[in-house]
């Protein structure tokens, strides 16, 4: 009988028993010489012996089922070791053990959901793994390219080709720079080891800021950046990393604009809500990508940017709800795209 095993129950079911066999030896003691008394007294011990077999019986019909009740919660352990995340053991009834075994529950829900999302985490780590290899491997491979045809071009003496593979070598190697500085920047963010040094800035001048940042590229291109807002505007933030935010929407609309269109940079200020809004008359973004442009490495298969490297605006998206904001965006295909920063005022809360 395996519930004897237990020491507990096996000197519980002793005791029972000795406290019988006591009672009878003290009533075959105790027996009077009066037969009317004797024959009550055996009446006594009959019964009390029969109590105690029942209780007896009772107890170990009782652990017997408890025993099993714990067989079965057992292998539903078991079976959750093994891996399976979907076991759980029946709790249904009122009692301490079931409320134990509603605990157990409770504690396979928490592993079962922490190994799910270190799964989802892992396959992240192997999809941001594989995609910055891609994205190194294009620079990577151009370098190598370059640099055959300048050590070839270097027994010419062709100053002119060397210059100008020397030039695209520069940029590849700008490329690789900004996916390292903005993986280390994003990095940051998820590892929550970012402090934003928030001060009162006028929002005038961090968006002169960006202006200047890009007005030699623009003019090359022959597109135009203009600002628009309340120059006494000011806003609680951490200064460089909103300039990083609008700088790289700013890079995004300059990417996807042609010669002779402009990109509107405009901010204002409503009852609660600083809004810093981004707006060009570009080539627009297909609706199939405006969900996922603000994942990383998302690359759209209509695009003709084969320079972008995917980054840029998770990053900024980062930096918007760094400072509890939102962002949002807005395109129409030939018309243009417009990305709307929404900030809440910390004094007006």
């Amino acid at each position: 009988m395996r519930i004897l095993t237990n020491q507990k129950i096996r000197m519980l079911f002793m005791q029972i028993g000795l406290c019988m066999l006591l009672f009878i030896i003290f009533m075959i003691t105790m027996l009077p010489h009066d037969k009317a008394w004797r024959q009550a007294a055996l009446y006594i011990t009959l019964g009390a012996v029969f109590t105690g077999a029942a209780v007896f019986v009772f107890c170990f019909r009782y652990f017997r089922a408890q025993d099993s009740v714990m067989e079965q919660a057992v292998t539903r352990v078991r079976e959750l070791i093994a891996g399976n995340r979907d076991v759980r053991i029946m709790c249904d009834e009122e009692g301490e053990l079931y409320r134990l075994f509603h605990e157990v529950n409770s504690l396979a829900a928490i592993l079962s959901a922490k190994a799910e999302k270190e799964g989802e985490q892992k396959l992240f780590l192997q999809n941001t793994i594989s995609d910055i290899s891609h994205q190194l491997k294009t620079p990577l491979a151009a370098l190598n390219i370059y640099n055959g045809i300048m050590q070839t071009e270097a027994g010419t003496n062709d100053l002119t080709t060397i210059r100008e593979f020397t030039a695209l070598s520069e940029q590849e190697l700008d490329r690789i720079e900004t996916l390292v500085q903005n993986l280390l920047k994003i990095t940051k963010f998820d590892a929550g080891s970012i402090v934003m040094e928030k001060h009162p800035e006028n929002v005038s001048e961090m968006m002169a800021d960006v202006k200047r940042h890009f007005a030699f590229r623009a003019a090359q291109e022959g597109k135009e950046i203009v600002l628009s807002g309340d120059e006494s505007l000011f806003f609680l933030c951490d200064r460089n990393w909103i300039v990083e935010a609008v700088s790289n929407i700013v890079k995004n609309a300059l990417d996807h604009t042609e010669s002779g269109n402009s990109v509107l940079i405009e901010w204002g200020q409503s009852a609660q809500v600083v809004r810093i809004k981004i707006s060009d008359d570009g080539c627009g973004i297909h609706p199939e990508d405006l969900h996922h442009i603000f994942k990383r490495f998302y690359r759209s298969r209509y695009s003709k940017d084969t320079q972008g490297i995917g980054l840029g605006l998770p990053l900024a998206k980062s930096v918007v709800e760094g400072h509890n904001g939102t962002i949002e965006v807005e395109s129409r295909l030939g018309e243009g795209t417009a990305f709307m920063m929404n900030y809440l005022i910390p004094t007006k809360l």
